[in-house]
């Protein structure tokens, strides 16, 4: 659950906060039909990330090149944007600023939204049911991280457009252009090495050595950009609560002294608006904090190390592993370990699958290799890939399933013969 919660906040926590600030400024300085425009471009966006979606699904598309286009159009619409957006005037913005944020919204949706809604597929690639409790638990991670992103994306919207006013009418908060701007080129900067490896790959551009190292440390560093999107989007409403009198103007008024000038019911509507305000400026520090504890604080704690439980001890007559019965009847996991003639560890699993079924294995698989189970509430797990084991298929071949070992029950005890173990070391090695 907290994984695809965390998945979530990374894929989308930045695209939503430039959404949220792109969309208020069109708000602010555009008429009707330039907000019908934007949102044109923004449906848009989503339409086309839904048909990549499903073509990554049934298709094998090159994502590589789709993504490295969609980079390249949205790094042009921004420059557009940042140039129009200081060229403008903020009280009454022409059609093309409209136009040039569409164009850029566009491609930002495109971009972010087709994993989130792959997303809900990865958990029945991984073999559970859409019935299945961990598939439901998955689903509602993914659906508390959207939740959040959502709550960010909302409260910064209105930190520039409150509820109820006409945006023409309040104050743009300061430095607003500044903190949209650095958003902006920080995501670019970002952006950029995903573009430029694809072309240095494509031998567009010259493999330059200073170059293509530069274009590394930006793609293993991606998260210190989500990290520092999100300080500067955290600038706006710890300026607004921070800051002094003139960052809570409204309609020309200011809180305090201010308000002397208005009579009783502009006073009451005014300090309406400022508590409205300062919500909106507490929920966005808070889902921000949230979300830099969910990156820092959460994912070390989800990535953490599972430790596997001990092996349990066994009868060993001759070339014979011998298990009681009574001891493995619980319908727990059960795991067990022989040692070779090289002295190499080979470990082994147990468990009860109904009451005439066992299910045996190596602690090991074909595709993860030996890094071996463990249990999660009713679940077998694997640990590398977190993949849950369908019960009924141990002791079977296929996907992330244990290696099965052949096994005979006789005289009240599991018999596991020790040359099969034998033959298997090499994946313990």
């Amino acid at each position: 659950m907290i994984r695809y919660c965390i998945t979530v906040i990374e894929n989308s926590l930045t695209t939503a906060m430039l959404a949220a600030l792109i969309s208020a400024a069109v708000w602010k300085g555009g008429d009707l039909r330039g907000r019908k425009i934007f949102a044109l471009g923004s449906a848009l966006g989503c339409a086309a990330a839904l048909c990549l979606a499903v073509l990554r699904r049934t298709t094998a598309i090159n994502i590589g090149i789709v993504n490295a286009w969609i980079l390249a159009a949205a790094f042009a619409a921004s420059l557009v944007f940042i140039v129009l957006l200081w060229r403008d005037d903020g009280a009454s913005r022409p059609v093309r600023f409209s136009l040039s944020s569409s164009a850029l919204a566009g491609p930002l949706l495109f971009y972010a939204l087709p994993s989130l809604f792959l997303l809900p597929s990865e958990f029945v690639l991984a073999g559970q049911s859409v019935f299945s409790t961990e598939f439901l638990i998955n689903l509602a991670g993914a659906a508390l991280g959207l939740a959040l992103v959502i709550l960010a994306a909302y409260a910064l919207f209105r930190l520039v457009v409150p509820v109820g006013e006409n945006p023409r009418s309040v104050q743009t908060p300061p430095w607003f252009k500044i903190i949209l701007s650095a958003l902006l080129l920080a995501n670019m900067i970002n952006h950029s090495a995903e573009v430029t490896r694809f072309l240095m790959a494509r031998r567009i551009i010259p493999l330059w050595r200073g170059l293509f190292k530069i274009i590394m440390a930006v793609s293993n560093n991606k998260n210190v950009f989500l990290f520092l999107g999100i300080g500067i989007a955290a600038l706006l409403p710890l300026m607004i609560l921070f800051g002094k009198k003139s960052a809570l103007k409204h309609g020309g008024a200011e809180a305090g002294p201010g308000l002397k000038q208005l009579n009783p019911a502009e006073k009451r509507k005014q300090r309406a608006t400022l508590r409205r305000l300062r919500r909106c400026c507490g929920l966005a520090v808070v889902v921000l904090a949230f979300g830099v504890f969910a990156l820092t604080g959460l994912k070390a704690w989800d990535r953490r190390e599972v430790a596997l439980s001990p092996p349990e001890p066994f009868n060993l007559e001759g070339e014979e592993i011998l298990i009681p019965i009574e001891r493995i009847e619980d319908g727990r996991l059960h795991r067990f370990a022989w040692n070779a003639s090289d002295s190499t560890e080979v470990r082994f699993i147990v468990i009860k699958k109904s009451a005439a079924a066992w299910g045996v294995g190596l602690d090991a698989c074909d595709i993860c290799g030996n890094t071996g189970y463990y249990e999660r509430r009713d679940g077998v797990i694997c640990k590398l890939c977190d993949v849950v084991m369908n019960k009924s298929t141990i002791g079977f071949k296929g996907g992330c399933n244990p290696v099965p070992l052949n096994y005979t029950v006789r005289g009240g005890a599991m018999v596991v013969e020790t040359a099969d173990l034998e033959n298997e070391k090499g994946r313990f090695k």
